[in-house]
């Protein structure tokens, strides 16, 4: 019989689920639950909060039973890494899926992820850069010379929304604010990973997670979700541009009207245009890739290894 693990995700803006076996993908589910609403103001996962994820896992753990998974990992990050009282949630969440939990640092984070987003990437003569734009933390990681490289920025379309960005029409001084946010990270993860500066200007860039794949569905103008058409589509530099002078001129409300706009992103999709956007600027890099595998991918991977 052919082994069935699942894969749990708990970000702070979503939670996911892959369940694979050895063969293929068999379901994948995504849902907006904002674990880490507030967690920036108060450094604790608000329990409204908590409770939106813990619903939705009891929901996975009824597809985990029907597709008779026999083991699985979940993961948290940003959301829950940053919390006092990540621990109480990674317990209840262990009690509802009945699998494996883990808090992964940021490396770990990168590692998975770059796993999954690779798996199935032609052969390319540039390095390989991934971008995990999430909601509280962004992950960067390129393989050089052998080793794999990474930094987890304090950047997330969540985290920066709150911070700097604001919901509704950006204004010079939050854009201000954002853009200084950003760059403050960014230099950060260069001071740390020195080696980032021999990829500039010759990279291929991976762009992960959700802030990506909405971008990916409103350059499609997708009114319904087609993985098939978003994974490994290739948006420029212009592109991303486009849509982030574009949202950021208009109202969440007037955002959810766009085609290809995901409910429950509206209000933070600019701020991961504003990251992506910076990144690409210091990577001088004209083009992205968007990738639908991801760390899901990485993990069944792992356990079926």
């Amino acid at each position: 019989m052919t082994e069935v693990v699942a894969a749990l995700d708990c970000g702070s803006n979503s939670t996911r689920l892959l369940i694979a076996n050895h063969d293929r993908a068999l379901q994948r589910d995504m849902r907006i639950t904002r674990l880490s609403e507030g967690v920036d103001a108060s450094s604790s996962l608000l329990p409204r909060a908590m409770e939106r994820t813990f619903q939705v896992l009891r929901e996975f753990r009824s597809f985990m039973d029907a597709a008779s998974v026999q083991r699985g990992l979940l993961v948290a990050t940003s959301a829950v890494r940053d919390a006092r009282n990540g621990e109480e949630f990674l317990e209840g969440a262990t009690n509802i899926v009945g699998v494996e939990a883990s808090i992964l640092e940021g490396d770990e984070e990168a590692r998975l992820s770059y796993l999954g987003a690779t798996l199935d990437l032609d052969p390319d003569d540039r390095p390989t850069m991934i971008l995990d734009i999430g909601g509280g933390s962004t992950e960067m990681a390129v393989r050089f010379e052998g080793a794999l490289l990474s930094f987890s920025m304090q950047l997330g379309c969540v985290r920066v929304t709150e911070r700097a960005l604001g919901t509704g029409v950006v204004t010079p001084d939050r854009d201000l604010a954002a853009r200084q946010m950003i760059s403050y990270e960014i230099d950060r993860a260069f001071a740390a990973v020195p080696a980032f500066q021999e990829v500039v200007g010759d990279v291929l860039l991976v762009g992960l997670a959700g802030s990506v794949a909405t971008l990916a569905q409103l350059d499609i103008g997708l009114e319904t979700y087609d993985r098939s058409k978003v994974h490994h589509h290739v948006m420029s530099r212009d592109v991303v541009e486009a849509w982030r002078r574009r949202l950021a001129g208009e109202s969440p409300e007037d955002r959810l009207r766009e085609k290809g706009m995901v409910s429950g992103r509206e209000d933070v999709l600019t701020s991961g245009l504003y990251v992506l956007a910076a990144v690409m600027d210091r990577f001088e890099t004209m083009e992205l890739l968007s990738s639908e595998n991801d760390i899901l991918d990485g993990i069944t991977y792992s356990l079926l290894a």
